[in-house]
């Protein structure tokens, strides 16, 4: 996995970030209670790569969107405190730029990703 550092290099390195007003980063870590208040001890998260693209693509032709880059942590136990996810938007100004931030989120949290949670109630 990237780090955040190199999303955001890759970003401006771009010929049209002159463009961007904004750059909006995600960092998805794994936290230490599920949804439902159990504790947990880790996750594994398994991603369809080709819906990403899909995503992503869709998601570039928004206007005012200069770049969004995303790159998630696949097939390893991941920790509590572990990075699951990265996702970076620029685009011109910030309301375009959170709206397609938190739209993107969404869906591939919704349409690409899967995770499966491990709870420290289940270790012997």
């Amino acid at each position: 996995m990237k780090s955040l550092n190199e999303l955001m290099e890759q970003v401006k390195a771009r010929d049209d970030f002159s463009s961007a007003g904004m750059v909006l980063c995600h960092n998805g870590v794994v936290r230490k209670t599920s949804r439902d208040g159990r504790r947990v001890s880790g996750l594994s998260v398994t991603v369809d790569w080709d819906k990403l693209v899909e995503v992503v693509a869709a998601q570039k032709l928004r206007r005012g969107i200069v770049e969004i880059l995303v790159d998630i942590n696949e097939d390893q136990d991941l920790e509590v405190g572990d990075d699951v996810m990265y996702l970076v938007v620029a685009g011109d100004v910030r309301e375009t730029v959170i709206e397609v931030l938190s739209d993107t989120l969404n869906q591939i949290k919704k349409t690409v990703t899967s995770k499966t949670e491990y709870f420290l109630d289940d270790q012997a």
